[in-house]
Formats: structure tokens, C-alpha cells, sequence
């Protein structure tokens, strides 16, 4: 795995100024052929000389993509919990911590900087089982429902296809989210409560009971749903459209390195539209956790329109660099894995005859 990482940065056109980029030269020229009724994919288009570890939509297939989910989503949401947690309390406590730097200093300064990593470890517990449920569920959904639509029509509404792909994914993935997600906000916004998740636990139980870590469930998936649907979906057609207008070649004459380079940077767009639209939902998310026996319209009355709006700086900033990485170690995971990585989609051959 690690050697075929350290082979993608080093065919990476950008490692130093004066490299020219490479594009596997040597090997010949071949067209990726799609498979049949495999239309719709996510990531780059196969090299010519990759070997695939599985067939496409087998289940093992789905299964190396529910690690590359584990491994791009648990690890890029614990990198960032220092951000996360200031973007909380400046959610929950606009008074206390006025803006995202004031929030650092305040933290630091009263629980010193171990203070910034609290909610750590149900951050990576939660954020992995997400991310298995989020990208191994996609991809699963995405066949199946192109399956069921047919070739052609997978083609035509593709974009309506990674909408509810996505959404059905993330339905599911919230629900093992929901209880970590819990215990992190307990842990980083209210004060003297726990501070670590093995204190958190027996203490919501023992005050709310089960409840305490679902009653966000309903307001989590009203944060994640869109969030994730435009994550996907705005990510597999800002690659489409990289390709076409602003790399200079086709994606099979790509590198391994130009190719991740191309996914980074869809990445980044995708997740700047992300964070605004699922802010309001994940301002609500923090205050109905922070606050015991709230409810999600009580705590949307209290904030107020504006109110919803607090801490979107930061999360954009957050989201837009996890979104990022998230697609950049999803792809690069599959390259490492030798996962399948079907060609962009393009239009079947029936609907061109229709055409003519």
C-alpha cells in the first residue's frame, strides 16, 4: 500500500518546480472500455497496466471501499478536532468565544493546549463507522440503482443517481454516528461534564438514559442528508468537468499523481458548498446536545435565523479541507488496494444511435 503512495508522489507533477509531469509513456496507449452496464463511477479512470485486486460491484469490491471510507473519513475528522471544537463552542457560547482565534486563546489559556484535542476518540470511533456506511454504501447504492433504471437512464439523470445514492448512504451511516457525535459535543462544550469519552458515557446515560445519544439523530440527518448529497454529487461532476475544460488531456493519459492532484481540488469545491448548505442544520446539532432536554425546534426558535449562521468561518474552512482530503485518501486508498476505477461516464451507445 505505502509503496504505491510513494509512487504517486513521485509521478506527481507538482513535487518540485521544474519536474515535467509524466504520464505513463511507456506503456501503450489503450482505451479504457467501461464495463457493461457500469456507467456511473466515482474516481479516476483505470491505468492500462492496473491490476484489480476484485471485480467491480462484487462484494468485496464494497467492502475495500467501506475501508477506504474508514480510513479517509475517521482519520481526516480527528486531524481537525481542534478546529471542530472551537467551531463548537463559538456555535454553543458566541458570547464567551467571539470569533475563531479568540476561541483558540480562550481554550488554551484555561485548559491549556491538550485542551484542543477533547472529543478525540468518539471523534475516530464515530467518523470511522460513518465513513464505512458513507462510501461503501454509496458505491453499493449507485449500482444498484443504476441497475435498476437502466444504462440509459443512468447516464441522462446520473447526477439525480449520486443524489440518492448518497442520501440513502447517509441515512444509515448517521445512525452509527449518532451516539459518538453525542458524546463528542458533551465533552467539548459542556464544562466540568467529561473529559474523555469513558467518562461521558455512564454520565449521559445515567441523566437522559438512551435517549441521550439519539435525540440529535433527527437534526444530524438533517445536517448530514444535504451535506453529503452535495458532497457527492458536486464532486463527481466537478471532476467531470476538470476534465473537460481545464485538464489539458484525457484522464486515461493522466498520471496516478495528476489524477489525485484533480481529485484534491474537486475535493475542496465540492466541500465549500457542503458546509454552507448543512450549517444551520449542524449549529442546532451542537446546541440540542450541549443543552439537556432541549428539543430541535426549541433550540432553532432560541438561535434565530442569524443565530444558525454562528461559526460558519470556520466550518467552512473545516469542511472544505476535509472534504479534500477525504476524496484525495479515498482515491489514493484505491489506487493503493488496486480497487477498480471505472472510466468517467460516457454516453452508451444506444442513446447515440438515438441521436443519428
Amino acid at each position: 500500500m505505502f509503496s504505491s503512495f510513494i509512487e504517486t508522489a513521485r509521478n506527481s507533477p507538482f513535487r518540485t518546480p521544474f519536474t515535467s509531469a509524466r504520464c505513463d509513456a511507456a506503456a501503450p496507449a489503450v482505451d479504457p472500455q467501461p464495463v457493461e452496464g457500469r456507467q456511473i463511477a466515482a474516481a479516476a479512470a483505470p491505468v492500462a497496466n492496473q491490476q484489480d485486486s476484485c471485480e467491480f460491484g462484487s462484494n468485496k469490491y464494497f467492502a475495500l471501499c467501506g475501508i477506504g471510507g474508514i480510513l479517509s473519513c475517521g482519520t481526516t475528522h480527528t486531524f481537525v478536532v481542534p478546529l471542530d471544537l472551537v467551531k463548537c463552542r463559538l456555535q454553543v457560547d458566541p458570547a464567551k468565544y467571539k470569533n475563531l482565534v479568540h476561541g483558540f486563546k480562550v481554550t488554551v489559556a484555561e485548559e491549556g493546549a491538550r485542551g484542543l484535542a477533547k472529543g478525540w476518540f468518539p471523534t475516530l470511533l464515530g467518523y470511522s463507522a460513518q465513513g464505512l456506511c458513507k462510501f461503501g454504501l454509496y458505491e453499493l447504492f449507485k449500482v444498484k440503482y443504476a441497475d435498476i433504471i437502466g444504462e440509459e437512464n443512468a447516464y441522462l439523470y446520473r447526477t439525480s443517481l449520486y443524489l440518492a445514492a448518497s442520501a440513502s448512504a447517509e441515512f444509515f451511516a448517521d445512525i452509527a454516528l449518532a451516539p459518538f457525535e453525542a458524546a463528542k459535543v458533551k465533552i467539548q462544550t459542556v464544562p466540568g461534564f467529561a473529559n474523555n469519552f469513558r467518562e461521558a458515557v455512564p454520565k449521559m446515560l445515567k441523566d437522559e438514559g438512551i435517549n441521550a445519544f439519539y435525540k440529535g439523530l433527527v437534526p444530524l440527518w438533517m445536517r448530514q442528508i444535504p451535506y453529503t448529497m452535495m458532497k457527492f454529487a458536486c464532486f463527481e461532476r466537478t471532476v467531470e468537468l476538470l476534465y473537460k475544460y481545464v485538464v489539458p488531456k484525457p484522464r486515461a493519459d493522466c498520471s496516478k499523481g495528476e489524477q489525485l492532484v484533480v481529485t484534491f481540488a474537486a475535493g475542496y469545491i465540492a466541500g465549500v458548498f457542503c458546509a454552507v448548505v448543512s450549517h444551520p442544520a449542524d449549529v442546532v446539532v451542537s446546541k440540542l446536545n450541549q443543552t439537556k432536554g432541549a428539543s430541535a425546534v426549541s433550540v432553532a426558535k432560541s438561535l434565530g435565523f442569524s443565530g444558525m449562521w454562528n461559526g460558519l468561518t470556520p466550518r467552512i474552512i473545516m469542511i472544505g479541507t476535509l472534504t479534500a482530503l477525504q476524496w484525495f485518501i479515498y482515491d489514493g486508498v484505491k489506487v493503493a488496494f488496486g480497487i477498480p476505477r471505472p472510466p468517467p461516464p460516457e454516453m452508451p451507445a444506444s442513446l447515440k444511435a438515438k441521436q443519428h
